[in-house]
């Protein structure tokens, strides 16, 4: 069994455990159990950390079956094959990614310890106040938070992340559509691009792989057509939520957009009635021609840690020499909101 399966196999058994812990053996086996743990590279004993708020947003806010969410970590019917599927490393951060058989949610790891630790001491507890007040929040919906326990060799050596998060994922359709023979879907991960990037604007790029340019911000070239009421709804909310993430110190988040083309429309609106008009399930265009999802990515970057000190100070010193300006994830949090909020504001076309 690989590495990737074996961390799958720990994230797993970490939802599968509703009741937070296993009886405890005894004698031989205690030891036997104690040396396993400490001498695993990749199949980490993990817990789940404040199990009884985020079960609360999935049952009381989010309607999410606990029954269905368990499925969603089962092989498939007739299936012998693993639960999650990797589907590689994604992003700068150097985190991975799992996907549930069913594509529901989405798994990602917390490699770095400034992000993992914002989120348990700075931001756990106002996002999950945030969420529940705010039902129809951008801010993408965290499931369930996984720790490592104890210090198995595995994490002294950074050999496999110590730390996941269980995410919904608005991509849920995309397959099925595929399988119809359905246009397929087109998604952006959407930054302010008009900050410094080492990666793109050293040497004009020369000094690093196309892969590593390739995972900077894309590009939307085209508007999202609304009507004024969608619109209006849209930019309240991504007011409040960046509101939220900037008393936080948050910055460097970025906009996932989905496209979903209109003959695929009933695959973009599968759950409640109730939600068919939300951003995570789909809101179509005033032209008619897309139904679009969105939600807010990757906000665990905040100013006040000490990774994310030590990188402002080093561009600091930079500028010093070349006035390069700051990056995204050394500007303000205020200042990254205001250029946040102004690029969501020019891909939306207003139609009366």
């Amino acid at each position: 069994m690989g590495r990737n399966e074996k961390i799958a196999r720990s994230v797993v058994r970490a939802i599968a455990n509703t009741n937070g812990h296993k009886p405890s053996p005894s004698g031989l086996g205690l030891i036997l159990s104690l040396f396993s743990a400490f001498f695993s590279l990749y199949c980490f004993i993990l817990r789940k950390v404040r199990p009884a708020d985020f079960s609360n947003l999935r049952r009381k806010h989010w309607n999410i079956d606990d029954y269905d969410y368990m499925c969603s970590f089962q092989p498939n019917d007739g299936d012998s094959g693993e639960p999650l599927k990797a589907i590689g490393d994604m992003g700068l951060s150097g985190s991975t990614f799992y996907s549930t058989n069913d594509q529901k949610y989405l798994v990602k790891s917390l490699p770095r310890y400034s992000e993992h630790s914002f989120f348990t001491q700075d931001l756990l507890t106002p996002y999950v106040q945030h969420m529940a007040n705010h039902p129809r929040s951008l801010l993408v919906r965290i499931c369930d938070f996984l720790a490592v326990s104890g210090w198995p060799l595995g994490r002294l050596l950074r050999a496999a992340p110590a730390h996941h998060i269980v995410m919904d994922n608005i991509m849920h359709g995309r397959e099925a559509a595929r399988q119809r023979g359905n246009p397929d879907w087109e998604d952006w991960d959407l930054k302010p691009i008009d900050y410094f990037f080492p990666e793109r604007d050293i040497a004009g790029g020369a000094l690093v792989s196309d892969d590593n340019k390739r995972q900077l911000a894309d590009k939307f070239h085209d508007k999202i057509v609304l009507r004024r009421h969608q619109a209006d709804d849209l930019f309240a909310t991504l007011e409040e939520d960046t509101a939220f993430l900037a008393e936080h110190n948050a910055v460097d988040y970025s906009l996932f957009l989905v496209r979903i083309k209109v003959p695929d429309a009933a695959a973009a609106s599968p759950d409640s009635r109730q939600e068919q008009q939300s951003w995570r399930t789909g809101v179509p265009s005033a032209d008619g021609k897309y139904v679009f999802r969105a939600s807010i990515l990757d906000f665990f970057w905040a100013k006040h840690k000490a990774q994310p000190r030590l990188m402002t100070l080093l561009i600091g010193f930079w500028n010093l020499l070349t006035r390069s300006g700051h990056m995204s994830i050394t500007t303000t949090p205020d200042e990254y909101r205001t250029r946040f909020l102004n690029m969501c504001r020019s891909i939306v076309e207003v139609r009366d």
